[in-house]
Parts: C-alpha cells; structure tokens; sequence
C-alpha cells in the first residue's frame, strides 16, 4: 500500500478527518486589487519590499484568539520536528503530521480549532496578506515521492532529482566547496512551520511575515528551488549581507544563475539573493 493512502487508511480508523477546502469555498472574499495594472498599488508593494520588516497601517494582523491558536500550531509543529528530525520533516505530508501528532502523547492530536485554523491560512487568497506570488501547491495534503528526492551530504536537506539536484552539482563544481546548501525541499508542512514562526516573531502580522517568507503552498522549495549560503555564516546566509560574499559574486559571474525575488520582484517579498531560482 502506498505511504498516501496507508495515512489516510490509518486517520479514518482514528476517527480523524483531512483538511478539505471547505473554509475557502464558504468565504466569498473579494479579488485583492493587481500591482501589475495599478501603479500606485506597485508602488506601495515596492516600498514594502524595501521595508519589508516594518508595520503598515493596511497588514492584516491576528487577534488575539487567532494569536494563540497559531503558538498551539507551531508548538505542535516544533514538537513534530524534533520527533523525526529536521530532514524528514522538510518532507513530512499533512497526513503524516496527523498521525504523528495524534500517536505521540508529548505532541497531541490536533484538534478542529487548529485544524481550521491551518486550513484558513492555507486557502486564504494569499494577496490578502500582500504576497502575489502564484499557488504552487494547491493541496493541503500534498504528498513528495521519497523516490524523487536525494539527500545531499553535509547539509541535512533534500533536493529533488533531477534539474534541481544537476543545478547545485553545477553551481557547487564552478563556485566551489565554500558554497552549501542552506534550504532544500520544503513541504507544506516544512512551510506552515517556517510561516507560523515567522508570524510568531512578527507578533501575527501575516503581511509582515509574508514579505520575508512565502505563506504555504506559495513556496518553490516545494518543486525545485533551493537556497545557498556561505560554509561558517550561519543566520547571515539568510539576510542582504550575503549579497556582498565572494560566492554571490561568483554565483552572478555564471551568469547562468538568477535569483527567484530579486531587488524589484513582483511577488511583494524581500530582496533574498541566496534563493536560487531552478527553471
């Protein structure tokens, strides 16, 4: 029996259900305005980007209700990774964190507040938040083959076979061993973590947190891309500093290597040259 429907033959005999769509097909929300045919919402986005870590009078933020449903997400999540470990974790599906969480007594099952809560973020029109990026993985119980993925030595992340896993063999040969692998596959999952997180620190400003992070379901790590950073810098690989490395300046030489939100991207997220975009 396949891992997918082995999950779901295991949730059904706990008595569980899966997130359906059903929240986002309830709320009828109206269509965020396009940055594409509005030059003064273009303008705003961009100086947003460019500010991306302070508040605007027009982030959609969390109450306090909502608040403390996310910090009892994300301590489950946390509690989740540090069961099975950060690399499986990137690849962990919705089904299993399920499973998971309800098999593990220290974690807990989820219950339907936070279920719905998950399913909200999830399906809200992330241009709500002020992220234009598209939906790259529609389903919230997406699952990612293990056979289409390779663990790449040292790093403790995964990349898919295939261009992406070519591209870093490419890149590391040209650029050299100083370069690693910072962020690899991320799952649906992997990607509420990060976002809830993000929010956490945030105070539960969504649209704050969606400038530096895509909402789930948005992120390319979850079909190609990768991140890359410099061996020994640690945090700094994630922030404007490594623009200014030796290996983002080899990485621009190539000339083949382009970066997925550049200085004036249209996605309404922050300058990330250690993003490298596959295809």
């Amino acid at each position: 029996m396949e891992r997918r429907q082995f999950c779901r033959t295991v949730i059904a005999a706990l008595g569980m259900t899966t997130i359906t769509p059903a929240w986002a097909a309830a709320k009828q929300q109206a269509t965020p305005p396009d940055p594409s045919l509005d030059s003064e919402l273009a303008r705003r986005m961009q100086e947003k980007i460019e500010n991306y870590d302070q508040n605007f009078a027009d982030d959609i933020i969390l109450g306090d209700s909502e608040f403390r449903l996310m910090r009892r997400v994300l301590t489950k999540l946390s509690k989740t990774q540090s069961q099975v470990g950060f690399g499986h974790f990137n690849l962990m599906s919705f089904d299993e964190l399920l499973l998971k969480a309800a098999a593990t007594e220290s974690i807990g099952a989820l219950t339907p507040e936070e279920l719905a809560f998950i399913e909200k973020v999830f399906f809200t029109d992330a241009r709500t938040y002020g992220f234009y990026g598209e939906k790259i993985t529609p389903s919230l119980t997406a699952t990612i083959d293990d056979r289409e993925v390779i663990k790449i030595p040292g790093s403790g992340h995964y990349l898919f076979r295939g261009k992406p896993e070519e591209f870093y063999k490419v890149i590391v040969r040209e650029v050299g061993s100083n370069l690693v692998l910072t962020s690899g596959i991320r799952s649906v999952v992997k990607q509420l973590h990060l976002f809830f997180a993000k929010a956490l620190a945030c105070q539960g400003n969504l649209s704050k947190a969606s400038r530096s992070l895509a909402p789930p379901g948005h992120s390319y790590h979850g079909i190609s891309d990768f991140d890359v950073g410099k061996h020994g810098w640690g945090h700094r690989n994630f922030s404007d500093q490594f623009a200014e490395t030796d290996i983002f300046k080899r990485l621009t030489d190539l000339g083949y290597v382009d970066i997925r939100y550049h200085r004036t991207n249209p996605f309404g997220v922050r300058f990330e040259p250690w993003h490298i975009k596959v295809g």
